[in-house]
This record gives C-alpha cells, sequence and structure tokens, in this order.
C-alpha cells in the first residue's frame, strides 16, 4: 500500500490515538491473562477484567464497521490494511490479532506526521477531550473496580463482593449518580471513593462541555478549493498575498515607531 493510500485510511488524530490507547488496555488485558495461567490470579480480579474487555469489544466492533464503511475501498481495507484481523479481534478467543491494532495505528500515525498531529490537537481540543474523557472512565473503572473488589469483599459487612458489584459501583459513582444500593464501607475503599467522585465531576464537566459546545457553537465555515486554472482560485491567491503585504507593513510600521521613542 502506498502512503497517499494509507493517509486515506487515516481518521481523525483523536480517534486513532484513542483507538491505539484502548489496544494498549486490551494487549495489558490480554498478558494478565496469560500470567494467570502462570501465577494464579484472583478470580475477581479477572472477572473485572472481562468486563472491561466486555466494554472495550463494543469499540472495536464499531470501529470495524466504522472504518470499513467510510474507507474508499473496502476490500483493500479488509485484506491489505488488516481489516480481518480487526474484525477477528473482536472475538474474546482471538484477542492477540489486537497486537496489528497497535502497529497500524502507530505507523499510520508516524505516516501522518508529529506536526500535523499536534496541529489538529490544537484545532480540535474538544473531540480530542471527548475521547480522552471516554478512555479515562474505562481505565478507572478497571483499576479501581480491582483495587476496591479486593479491599471490601474482605470486609465482614462489605455489600461490593462480585466483580460486577465493583464495575458497576465505580461507574455509577463516576458519573455522579450514586444510586447507593453499592457503597464501600472499609477505610481504603472510602479514600478510593473520593477519588472517583473528584474524578468524575471533572471527567462529566469536560463531556458537558463538549456536548455544549458541539450543539451550540456555529458552524464552521468550509473553505472553498478552486481548480488552479479557476480565476477565483487566482483572486484568493492575491488576497491571501496582500492580507500577507499588509501584516508585514503594519510589522514594518510597529518596528519604526518603537525606533523613534528610541531616539
Amino acid at each position: 500500500m502506498t502512503e497517499q493510500a494509507e493517509k486515506g485510511e487515516l481518521k481523525s488524530t483523536g480517534y486513532e490515538l484513542f483507538i491505539l490507547l484502548l489496544s494498549l488496555v486490551s494487549v495489558f488485558n490480554l498478558v494478565v491473562d496469560w500470567i494467570n495461567y502462570i501465577y494464579p490470579i484472583s478470580e475477581l480480579t479477572l472477572g473485572v477484567i472481562r468486563i472491561i474487555n466486555a466494554i472495550v469489544t463494543v469499540f472495536f466492533l464499531f470501529d470495524f464497521a466504522y472504518r470499513i464503511l467510510t474507507t474508499s475501498s473496502k476490500s483493500r481495507y479488509f485484506f491489505k490494511n488488516w481489516g480481518w484481523a480487526d474484525l477477528l479481534a473482536c472475538v474474546p478467543q482471538l484477542r492477540i490479532f489486537r497486537l496489528f491494532r497497535v502497529f497500524r495505528a502507530v505507523r499510520l500515525l508516524r505516516i501522518f506526521g508529529v506536526k500535523n498531529m499536534v496541529n489538529e490537537i490544537i484545532n480540535n481540543r474538544a473531540g480530542i477531550a471527548l475521547f480522552i474523557t471516554v478512555f479515562s472512565i474505562i481505565v478507572i473503572a478497571e483499576f479501581v473496580g480491582i483495587y476496591v473488589l479486593k479491599v471490601e469483599s474482605q470486609a465482614p459487612n462489605g455489600n461490593i463482593t462480585t466483580s460486577g458489584d465493583a464495575v458497576w459501583w465505580t461507574l455509577v459513582t463516576m458519573t455522579t449518580v450514586g444510586y447507593g444500593d453499592r457503597f464501600p464501607v472499609t477505610p481504603q475503599g472510602r479514600t478510593m471513593a473520593v477519588f472517583v467522585m473528584l474524578s468524575g465531576v471533572a471527567l462529566i464537566g469536560v463531556l458537558a462541555s463538549f456536548l455544549s459546545n458541539f450543539f451550540l457553537a456555529p458552524p464552521k465555515k468550509e473553505e472553498v478549493e478552486y481548480a488552479p486554472t479557476d480565476p477565483r482560485a487566482k483572486l484568493a491567491e492575491l488576497k491571501s498575498l496582500l492580507a500577507e503585504q499588509q501584516a508585514a507593513q503594519a510589522t514594518l510600521v510597529e518596528k519604526i515607531a518603537e525606533l523613534e521613542e528610541m531616539l
């Protein structure tokens, strides 16, 4: 595949980074599963990981559908650009194929270029913030769920005793809903609850800001591209040159004024 064709397969920088980070989380969980065969890990911990893997798999299914529906060539994506590996990676027993997602995302982002990535992140901060928020929620749900379940399941009066309870409590607390059907009773669990609540307020605030900006911000004017032979293209080029000249002239006048003040 040519470099130009690979650039055509690249989605937004924020989206590609989001899929890359999810792939890394999935690969990390896969390594934990392998370690379990050598050094047995608590079944409660594995239960939390399996729930998170199920959530991540939903995102990967969406990603596969999104790519194959928006690509310029479905056969090229599926056969030459590892689309078949994306599909197989959605099968829980074949998560090893998610390594291909990591390699491809890194390669696409490298081809896109660091400068272009930074520019897009600066110009599309709201979109980047949305992806970071969703990723943070998933990561917090996994690691906080594992920790809280470990300390609460050992408490005599604890009510967070299953993997489902731990993930449910974390998500409910993070979204500031707080049903109260599950709650920590140990000092360690309550300390973690404070962290989850503060994180939830920050993350939900970012999400609310994104939605507000998405629905209320005026639409951006799309730049119209003309053919090089079109007189309007020449006119636009001359206007751009004139604007640059006026900016340079204004800077020159400012510098002259500074020198006059010094004299």
